[in-house]
């Protein structure tokens, strides 16, 4: 699951690539981890939310802990009661320049991030609602992994290509349930050196 990716683009770029209004105070990092802010398109406009859907979580006595941000959405999980409203009634685009996987040995792991090949940035299915936690938040939606990423995971992010843009936002579930497909398209891969859990300490909203 995507637990990582970068969004390069200036939030005006986004704006014009996508159609959408721009927002005001659009601080963000390159680099975006789960529970921390990133940009979407939504109703029209660009807006920075929290990337990830609290969970509620309860410790060994039953004391309420930190949530969880929940940032990928399984595609079959789409119409369970965690999931259900969003899709139906808040889908968004998530500009993404490309995301990153983790590969090699457990305490040695490294990034490997993916992207469409020839493509500065691109969109991925996403869902959003408000919440009392954190505001704002979105998610990805996940399905099976195409050919380029099976030695490395089984699951990749809904790539949405633009003609499909508008069914996504404003289709009705069945039609943007229907887009929920594997990337046909060649993905970029780049294996790195960089270690795996290296920068999320110093990641910050901008």
């Amino acid at each position: 699951m995507c637990n990582l990716y970068r969004m390069t683009k200036a939030p005006a770029e986004i704006a014009r690539l996508f159609g959408a209004r721009g927002s005001a105070g659009a601080n963000f990092a390159a680099e975006v981890y789960p529970g921390y802010p990133g940009l979407v398109v939504a109703e029209g406009e660009t807006r920075v939310m929290t990337w990830g859907f609290p969970l509620a979580l309860k410790g060994k006595n039953g004391q309420p802990l930190k949530p969880k941000p929940v940032n990928n959405a399984r595609e079959d999980k789409l119409g369970t009661s965690f999931w259900r409203p969003s899709f139906e009634r808040r889908r968004c685009l998530i500009p993404v320049t490309a995301w990153a996987e983790a590969e090699g040995i457990k305490g040695q792991m490294t990034r490997t991030w993916y992207s469409l090949a020839g493509a500065d940035v691109f969109a991925v299915a996403g869902l959003w609602r408000p919440t009392e936690e954190w505001g704002a938040a979105y998610s990805m939606v996940m399905v099976d992994g195409c050919p380029q990423m099976t030695d490395v995971h089984d699951r990749m992010p809904v790539v949405l290509a633009q003609e499909n843009w508008e069914q996504w936002l404003a289709g009705t579930p069945a039609e943007a349930f229907a887009l929920c497909q594997t990337c046909p398209d060649e993905l970029a891969v780049d294996r790195t050196a960089e270690r795996w859990g290296a920068g999320r300490s110093a990641a910050t909203s901008g």
